[in-house]
């Protein structure tokens, strides 16, 4: 009688415990666990789950089909993969090719390409396959010569490239400028950009945000270009259009994230923000525009100083001109208060449902529904300490 092999686990003996069975008890137990290891099931696949019950209790084929809108050949295709004791047959197949594309470079050329990169570990993959092509009298694309590189991470700072690989896989997409459909009303959009000023060895920071719509702008520089001071002149123009912001566009500095960010997820009303792509000045042409013509109307005319406290003061006074006194050619030489205004009036002829739409119009923008004193009050005070009463 052959004698029986007993259970090893790791190379070691093992006896199952009195009255458990292998093929009664463990056998079970693991197909209960590779059920429970598996994913839910997706949206589509309870939906078609859902063909299947309604199918089974009518019986009809058309029924079906009519009351959930698919075709015949569709529910018959599904009907014919389901197996009702895996659901999983109701999920969509991969549809990757089985035979993929395979590297085609040999270990020949890997060894190469890898000395090449060593000895010139600062050049691009670009440079090594002219020097590659140079010595061995051979092309090679760069592309080949990345997959090698990437494959035994040969890079000048190893540890910092994995760092960075690592921070944009888990970054978080991000909401670009180009996605938003822009609308016609104050508001709606508010540019904000951070502009550095350079006198002998000091630097200054002057944070400018202006309206997309009606181009009503406010500025104030900083001594730092950090994301407590964004904080602070967000505080700012958030207290100047009285919370009624609903976009707000910034570039991807790190003077927009921290603190400014943690703000915008504090504030009582939910604001969408939105980023310019990167080395993109086009993507916030207003807010440029105003840049320039802060640096070539104020501080080209002798007004800078690198005293925050007397600039700022300066700077709002230019602000109350820039706002109620100047004509702007986009507007219609029109000023950014009366552009506003003008807009926002009902005409005495409009019909009633025109009437009620500006009404809401109105309401919404009543932000700016007050004279001119009090808008220069705002401003004058705005040159004063930090706003930390607000939150």
């Amino acid at each position: 009688m052959p004698h029986k092999k007993a259970l090893t686990i790791n190379d070691r003996p093992f006896s199952l415990p009195y009255g458990f069975h292998l093929n009664g008890d463990l056998l079970p137990l693991l197909r209960m666990r590779h059920h429970f290891s598996q994913p839910p099931l997706s949206r589509e696949a309870k939906l078609r789950l859902k063909w299947m019950d309604y199918y089974h209790q009518t019986s009809n084929v058309a029924l079906t089909c009519r009351y959930f809108g698919i075709s015949r050949k569709t529910f018959y295709y599904w009907l014919k993969r389901y197996n009702p004791f895996n659901l999983y047959t109701l999920e969509v197949k991969s549809r990757a090719p089985k035979n993929r594309r395979k590297p085609e470079i040999t270990p020949l050329q890997e060894q190469r390409i890898i000395s090449l990169r060593k000895k010139y570990i600062r050049y691009s993959k670009i440079k090594l396959a002219v020097i590659y092509q140079r010595i061995y009298q051979e092309r090679i694309s760069s592309w080949k010569i990345q997959r090698v590189i990437q494959k035994y991470r040969l890079y000048y700072l190893p540890l910092k490239t994995a760092e960075i690989q690592r921070r944009r896989l888990k970054a978080v997409k991000k909401k670009r400028i180009t996605e938003l459909e822009k609308e016609k009303r104050t508001g709606f959009l508010i540019c904000v950009d951070a502009v550095v000023i350079y006198w002998n060895s000091l630097k200054r920071y002057i944070f400018t945000a202006i309206d997309f719509y009606s181009k009503i702008a406010f500025a104030r520089m900083y001594t730092t270009k950090s994301s407590k001071n964004a904080q602070d002149f967000l505080k700012r123009i958030y207290f100047l259009y009285q919370g009624k912001i609903e976009n707000l566009q910034t570039d991807n500095g790190s003077e927009f994230q921290g603190y400014f960010e943690r703000t915008i997820q504090q504030l009582p009303k939910r604001i969408q923000r939105y980023f310019s792509r990167p080395h993109t000045p086009r993507d916030n042409p207003i807010n440029e525009n105003f840049n320039g013509t802060l640096q070539k109307e104020f501080i080209s005319l002798g007004n800078f100083t690198p005293d925050v406290k007397i600039f700022n003061r300066d700077l709002t006074e230019w602000l109350i001109e820039y706002n109620f006194n100047r004509p702007h050619q986009s507007l219609g030489y029109q000023t950014p208060t009366e552009f506003h205004f003008q807009h926002h009036k009902v005409l005495p002829m409009s019909s009633s449902s025109a009437q009620n739409k500006n009404d809401k119009i109105k309401e919404d923008s009543s932000f700016f529904n007050f004279d001119t004193s009090f808008m220069v009050c705002v401003l004058f005070h705005f040159s004063f300490p930090p706003l930390s009463f607000l939150f």
